[in-house]
């Protein structure tokens, strides 16, 4: 048997009810740098109280590694899938995000709330609006204005709008991601649950920001938002990562078969 070094496969299901098997490259070596990068984060734990453009250096850091993960496919690779280069401009606007939220105090919390807007609605455009799943659609608009509702009597001014915008934009992100997740249908890649997956702990991480922000003083909030969020980008980026190959090795498949 042939062995394949660093290596994976994917399962994709087959209507014949056969199992094929594609071989998908680790990506675990390019991510070291954002996970050491992630560490660094943890283990300085700036003070939030003094906010300088050193902390947000290492604030974005992570952030930054991601680009550098999907630039290290190639330019050939961003420049062939439109996908990849929507998520690697979400990232760029996440550290623009980043870095204005260390000074939220200062009046910059909106300029951060703008940045990750545009970042949903590239990540948005990146998934995609196939398949439609109007039900992941009801779900998540149920829980979006759930969340609203709970927050609306703490907010005041601009913020009264601006947060429903938000939750919004973030809720047709975490819809279209979750939407693209047929376990049903067994039409699934790891590709496509690393987005859903990376969804709705992004959703999870903006909530936590708003209810310790707005509401009242979330318990160990900072680890809570910081971890999720980083997890949620790179489960993002590694969603930009090989899906096109793997659904156009799917359809040759299929072709074959037919």
């Amino acid at each position: 048997m042939r062995r394949y070094k660093e290596e994976r496969s994917i399962r994709i299901g087959d209507p014949e009810g056969a199992l094929v098997f594609l071989p998908v490259k680790s990506e675990g070596p390019k991510l070291v740098p954002f996970f050491k990068a992630t560490c660094v984060y943890f283990v300085l734990w700036l003070p939030t109280s003094s906010p300088s453009w050193f902390s947000a250096l290492i604030k974005c850091l992570p952030i930054f590694c991601l680009w550098v993960f999907l630039l290290a496919h190639g330019f050939s690779f961003l420049g062939a899938h439109s996908s990849a280069r929507k998520i690697l401009a979400g990232l760029i606007f996440s550290s623009l995000g980043d870095a204005f939220l260390i000074w939220q105090e200062q009046g910059y919390f909106s300029h951060g709330l703008l940045m990750f807007a545009i970042t949903h609605i590239l990540y948005s455009s990146a998934f995609g609006m196939r398949p439609l799943n109007p039900g992941a659609g009801l779900v998540i608009g149920g829980v979006s204005a759930v969340s609203y509702a709970l927050l609306y009597p703490y907010l005041a001014g601009p913020f009264t709008y601006l947060v429903a915008v938000y939750i919004a934009i973030i809720g047709f992100m975490g819809w279209r991601a979750i939407a693209g997740v047929q376990l049903t249908n067994d039409l699934w890649t790891w590709t496509k649950l690393s987005a859903c997956l990376g969804a709705v702990l992004f959703m999870v991480s903006d909530l936590t920001i708003a209810v310790n922000k707005f509401c009242f003083p979330v318990p160990h909030s900072r680890a809570i938002i910081m971890a999720t969020y980083y997890a949620a980008q790179m489960l993002i980026a590694l969603s930009a990562v090989e899906c096109q190959d793997a659904a156009a090795a799917a359809a040759g498949v299929a072709r074959k078969r037919s």
